[in-house]
């Protein structure tokens, strides 16, 4: 069986490492698989770059400049939705007709048109699509906030301030249903939460939608020994540090707000802990952009794995105050490398974080919870055995054999239709 990943990029952004992470955990199933992308980071021999040329480049500027016209010259939300209306066609290429199986993860941002994946569905080839985030089943929306439109029929999109209901919005998520409809695909969502939500879409509430976490090498992903990586990044060994990690700090749904709040509450409540705390900021961090209340060590957004490896065993707890997210990688990875783990009750989170088992699960948008999530980590709990509990979690969970037999499963169903 031959599988073709398909996917934006290579390794940027969360989605291209849970598939290029896939792609590897196949690999060292036996199963032969190759990588389709348009952007491309390594010299790999089985990623498969798609031909640049001067239309490819401009696919992404003409999606944003669409976007920026519809939201009346708004730069505000020109990366919450997209629009798919330009991309490439891909079926004429040697490696799409030699697969079995075709594999579709994140292509936004120009990779894929709608047009493009209703000719990939209709050329009769069985289809997987993996969703990492909410827009397979909206109108044009990556994360719909507060919003249930997509419920329905889209239209009055707040992304787009529309009050029509008649918008873009309802009218791709009707080209949507239309693409969908009586197609060999199998939906599947790297969450529960996510899998659940898709259930309810008007697209997809009658389609196979099933749930297969995302998997990570645990071989790469495991403890160290802290003084070393603290000794090597000149990081204090005389601190408990937490840590935060985000390739874009100021994004609102990752909720950086709200552990500003916690280490107000925690330098307020109990001074004593505050002496000896630290916060390691990894992505995107201007100092002056955000007033945190406790020394910080910023490091920039770090895409070599080892190294990735390296500063979550340099933390004590790793703190994610997202608003709304799907199954995230910095979770795994934390967890991977027994690092206790705080987050709110929301997404796929509470799918990973076992309340007081491996971590602690904060009331949702509440600062204070956050903080006592992390106080209760440092000064309550038995901090060995979080650890041993978040490396078995990974294990038992999120495993190269147990997350690529899932897959097989499908592919095998999939094909098993085509003959």
């Amino acid at each position: 069986m031959k599988v073709l990943v398909i996917n934006t990029s290579e390794k940027n952004g969360g989605a291209a490492i849970a598939a290029n992470r896939l792609v590897k955990a196949l690999r060292r199933n036996k199963v032969s698989v190759k990588m389709l992308v348009r952007d491309r980071q390594t010299n790999d021999s089985d990623v498969v770059a798609l031909r640049t040329t001067v239309r490819t480049k401009w696919q992404f500027v003409w999606e944003r400049f669409v976007i920026w016209l519809l939201n009346n010259f708004d730069k505000k939300r020109l990366f919450q939705i997209s629009l798919a209306n330009t991309g490439t066609d891909i079926t004429k290429l040697k490696d799409f007709k030699e697969a079995d199986v075709l594999h579709i993860h994140w292509i936004n941002q120009g990779m894929l048109s709608l047009n493009d994946i209703d000719h990939i569905i209709k050329s009769g080839k069985p289809v997987v699509w993996t969703m990492h985030d909410m827009w397979p089943f909206t109108g044009i929306c990556h994360y719909n906030e507060e919003c249930t439109n997509f419920l329905e029929s889209c239209g009055e999109c707040p992304f787009l301030c529309s009050k029509s209901g008649n918008d873009v919005s309802h009218k791709l998520l009707e080209k949507k249903r239309n693409i969908y409809n009586n197609a060999n695909i199998a939906f599947v969502a790297c969450s529960k939460w996510l899998r659940d939500i898709a259930r309810s879409s008007n697209v997809l509430k009658e389609k196979n939608v099933i749930n297969i976490p995302n998997t990570i090498d645990t071989e790469l992903f495991n403890e160290k020994e802290k003084k070393t990586i603290r000794d090597k990044y000149g990081l204090p060994n005389d601190k408990k540090l937490l840590l935060f990690g985000s390739a874009k700090i100021s994004e609102k749904r990752k909720g950086f707000s709200y552990l500003i709040e916690a280490c107000d509450i925690l330098l307020n409540r109990y001074p004593e802990l505050c002496k000896d705390l630290g916060v390691i900021i990894l992505g995107k961090y201007n100092e002056g952009d955000f007033c945190i209340p406790l020394p910080t060590y910023s490091m920039n957004y770090i895409k070599n794995e080892k190294e990735l490896c390296d500063i979550y065993n340099a933390a004590d707890v790793y703190v994610t105050p997202s608003l709304q997210d799907n199954l995230p990688n910095t979770i795994m990875e934390a967890l991977a490398c027994g690092l206790p783990c705080v987050g709110f009750n929301v997404g796929g989170i509470p799918e990973m974080i076992e309340h007081k088992v491996n971590g602690y699960i904060s009331e949702y948008k509440s600062s204070q919870d956050l903080a006592e999530g992390i106080r209760w980590i440092l000064q309550d709990a038995q901090y060995p055995n979080l650890q041993k509990q978040a490396v078995k979690k990974v294990v038992e969970c999120y495993s190269d054999k147990i997350v690529v037999k899932e897959y097989l499963q499908i592919y095998n169903s999939l094909t098993n239709k085509c003959k």
